[in-house]
């Protein structure tokens, strides 16, 4: 199974790339939002999700760890194949999918190519009130000196937080609603503060 590629970009399509590493040219299936990050002959670093079936092997590309993640976690929807999670992962970062999810918020997932309010509806309900994807070693791989970057701010912070307020004693729904209402109106990712604002949403009026 190949996780991360790290080489020469050989060339960029409409929908894939192609990456040179130690003269093996490996071709990723990627978002236009990764694409429009990567330059022919410029050193990049992706991370990869391999599918294999029984006529042939596809990889998937993206600008990190946690991207690859939410496209796993997609996939456990009925009805929601390689491309439609691709789509997904392109249309809406990490944190707006997660905010989307908690707020039970169909219409910003239908923003995804292809991905209509059923579907949307579907995978609201299937997986609003979930824990976050993990990486595969239980955390996401990260690499500070990795040349493509990724555009959205990480889950982490809200995941924290989310935690947080489980051990508290609330439920996963009513805790990630929270912290992604707190997000969204104080626009901070600092953990204390999130959990703090969460708090005050959770506390009766």
């Amino acid at each position: 199974m190949i996780g991360r590629l790290k080489g020469e970009v050989a060339a960029v399509g409409a929908d894939n790339i192609m990456i040179d590493v130690n003269g093996v040219g490996y071709v990723a299936l990627a978002g236009a939002r990764l694409l429009s990050k990567l330059t022919v002959g410029a050193q990049a670093e992706v991370f990869i999700e391999t599918r294999v079936t029984e006529n042939s092997i596809t990889l998937f590309a993206f600008a990190t760890d946690e991207e690859r993640a939410w496209f796993v976690r997609l996939q456990d929807v009925p009805g929601v194949a390689g491309k439609s999670a691709m789509a997904l992962c392109d249309a809406l970062s990490p944190a707006e999918l997660m905010d989307a999810l908690a707020l039970g918020d169909a219409a910003s997932i239908t923003r995804a190519k292809g991905v209509g309010k059923k579907l949307a509806e579907r995978i609201v309900g299937e997986l609003s009130g979930k824990p976050p994807p993990m990486g595969r070693f239980g955390k996401f791989v990260a690499d500070p000196t990795a040349s493509v970057q990724a555009a959205s701010v990480t889950t982490g912070a809200r995941g924290e937080a989310v935690s947080a307020l489980v051990n508290l004693g609330y439920s996963q729904s009513e805790a990630a609603r929270a912290v992604a209402t707190a997000a969204k109106e104080s626009g901070s990712e600092d953990v204390s503060a999130l959990i703090k604002a969460a708090l005050k949403e959770l506390s009766p009026s």
